[in-house]
């Protein structure tokens, strides 16, 4: 057989293994919440989840991509966003603990009101759309160019038979297949580096030497990383999800937990377009060190990719109806026959961007930048803030974003050169408006 076939085979074999032994439920609690008969997962699922979930095809691709333009600098700075882990980790421990919150929504209704949850929730409603179509065409990219008819026909595949181990159990067959496809990433990461270093002169050693630590080489986007891990996490409602399933121990040590080995992988895969800047091969670099190996490399990291796309997409399943019918609707005595209906929704609406120009989806997705505004908000929680402290934040936020979108050039202040320089200024620009603009309100408000 040749390559496509054995990919195919990959795609089609792995789906059906995990819908046969994904957990069918029809408790509410294991469907929304994803316990197991209404026990919460323990940490070591729990860890297993959110890591996985956030090493999805996009990240794995950036991270080889940033290894092969800036070296083992590139893989540290796309790592950086993965202290987003321990920031959430810790800040959704006290609200638990110290404020009695029972969710993200639960905390904003409480204190902002529902016009500022509903804002909320259609940033992160976008967030979700962005993370089905942004991971099924990385897939279909390993099975045609981009607008043929195999490209689309493997994303439909795709998304159909993740939606329909999803299906059977919610997030209870999300976290459960999540361990799954840790393990499976890991051996497969593994088996990968086994063939790489060996392949590199100097080692390992070259490979970390590779690089230089300035602002232009990499650094400013570690910059951007660290300033926007203060505010990233809490749009990404499958992170935060799992944050209020578990006890709060529990929770804190498997978002610690989850930071490290987070961490680890993106670096150690960033070794991949390392290597491949080494080797003078031409970008993109995941697929062109696949091809210098041949089928069984090849093969290889398709199945890191389907991997870690499948994960990503049936969290983005499993969140998208809790969001709906717990988070929005708050119903009560609700059936998992309406979750079901709205995973079927959320999967033809975040397929359909794929037929559309992926230039135009650059420009409607939501940034790091937009979210800007939620930092000082979730930072500060335990500041009873008038409702314009969240507005200014947010609102500022939103503007940020919408300038790296669509204002080339922008040169608010000269932090340094090079690339990604324009981002690390509005970044700073902006994390500095949206404190202000917080904490305005707070020291004006009426006794």
């Amino acid at each position: 057989m040749d390559a496509i076939t054995w990919q195919w085979v990959i795609m089609i074999g792995s789906s059906l293994l995990l819908f046969a032994v994904s957990p069918l439920t029809s408790k509410t609690n294991d469907f929304f919440k994803g316990s197991k008969d209404n026990v919460p997962p323990n940490s070591l699922w729990l860890t297993s989840s959110l890591v996985i979930s956030w090493l999805f095809a996009k990240s794995i691709t950036n991270a080889a991509d940033l290894g092969y333009a800036f070296g083992f600098v590139g893989g540290v700075a796309y790592a950086g966003y993965y202290l987003s882990f321990m920031v959430a980790g810790v800040l959704i421990y006290q609200m638990r603990v110290k404020g009695n919150f029972r969710s993200i929504h639960h905390f904003l209704e409480t204190r902002y009101g529902e016009v500022a949850v509903g804002l909320f929730s259609l940033l992160i409603g976008f967030r979700l759309i962005n993370e089905i179509w942004s991971n099924t065409i990385i897939i279909g990219t390993y099975f045609g160019e981009q607008g043929s008819v195999p490209y689309f026909s493997s994303i439909a595949v795709f998304t159909i038979l993740t939606l329909a181990y999803t299906l059977k159990g919610g997030m209870r067959s999300s976290i459960f297949t999540d361990m799954i496809h840790l393990v499976l990433f890991m051996v497969l990461l593994v088996f990968i580096l086994a063939v790489l270093i060996p392949q590199t002169p100097g080692g390992i050693t070259a490979l970390v030497n590779k690089g230089e630590w300035k602002m232009s080489q990499g650094v400013n986007l570690l910059c951007v990383a660290l300033l926007q891990s203060l505010s990233y996490p809490f749009h990404d409602p499958i992170m935060t999800d799992r944050g209020f399933i578990a006890p709060p121990r529990t929770t804190l040590v498997s978002f610690a937990m989850a930071t490290v080995i987070g961490m680890s992988c993106i670096i150690l895969f960033s070794f991949v377009g390392i290597f491949g800047s080494m080797k003078g091969l031409p970008a993109p670099a995941t697929v062109e060190v696949a091809k210098l190996f041949g089928l069984p490399m090849m093969l290889m990291m398709n199945s890191i990719m389907v991997t870690s796309a499948a994960s990503t997409i049936d969290s983005t399943f499993s969140s998208s109806t809790k969001l709906i019918h717990l988070d929005l609707l708050k119903e009560k005595g609700i059936s998992v026959r309406k979750g079901r209906i709205t995973m079927v929704l959320c999967a033809l609406f975040g397929t359909l961007p794929v037929f559309l120009n992926p230039e135009i989806l650059s420009a409607t997705t939501i940034s790091g930048t937009m979210v800007l505004g939620l930092a000082p908000i979730f930072v500060f929680w335990w500041i009873k803030a008038p409702k314009w402290s969240f507005y200014g934040s947010v609102l500022f936020g939103i503007a940020c974003g919408l300038t790296t979108i669509f204002v080339k050039d922008v040169h608010w202040i000269q932090i340094s050169d090079g690339k990604y320089a324009d981002l690390l200024s509005i970044n700073v620009v902006g994390t500095i408006g949206c404190f202000t603009l917080f904490f305005i309100p707070v020291l004006f408000r009426r006794k």
